[in-house]
């Protein structure tokens, strides 16, 4: 298992996948799919993990725990749940400063065992309400001039 490194690997894994937590949130991306968008990459290393804490978290040293209770997590976690051909982004959050690491460790589980929900971040995706016939636009103006 390899770690990301590149920040243009972390924005192509941000718009994966994603599982919530309330310690953590978990976002993956499978490699194979880039690979049929001819992004040019490589399948065919083994899978790479990435971990990230904002500054709204903390200072430095709780995001710095932040981030090594999740390494920490990564590690005793079992290779095997993680999907082969695929990129991880761990997103710390500030509850996992205080949350029981047996409980984080149970979340990490259930959040590798369970389908992501898949979030475009695209633009044109959504109608507007006018556009689509639910409400009526404004009137069109008239002219006011005397007769």
């Amino acid at each position: 298992m390899d770690r990301l490194r590149q920040r243009a690997d972390f924005l192509a894994v941000a718009n994966g996948a994603r599982v919530s937590s309330p310690a953590f949130v978990l976002q993956s991306l499978d490699r194979r799919s880039l690979d049929r968008q001819n992004l040019g990459r490589d399948d065919s290393g083994p899978i790479r993990i990435g971990f990230t804490v904002t500054k709204k978290n903390g200072n430095a040293p709780q995001r710095n725990r932040i981030r090594r209770r999740l390494r920490e997590l990564v590690k005793r976690l079992d290779p095997m749940s993680m999907q082969p051909h695929h990129d991880y982004v761990l997103v710390g959050r500030r509850d996992a400063l205080s949350r029981d690491f047996a409980t984080m460790l149970d979340d990490l589980r259930i959040a590798f065992a369970k389908p992501a929900r898949h979030t475009h971040k695209g633009r044109g995706s959504k109608s507007s309400p006018t556009t689509d016939g639910l409400k009526p636009g404004p009137a069109p103006a008239t002219s006011r001039k005397p007769d």
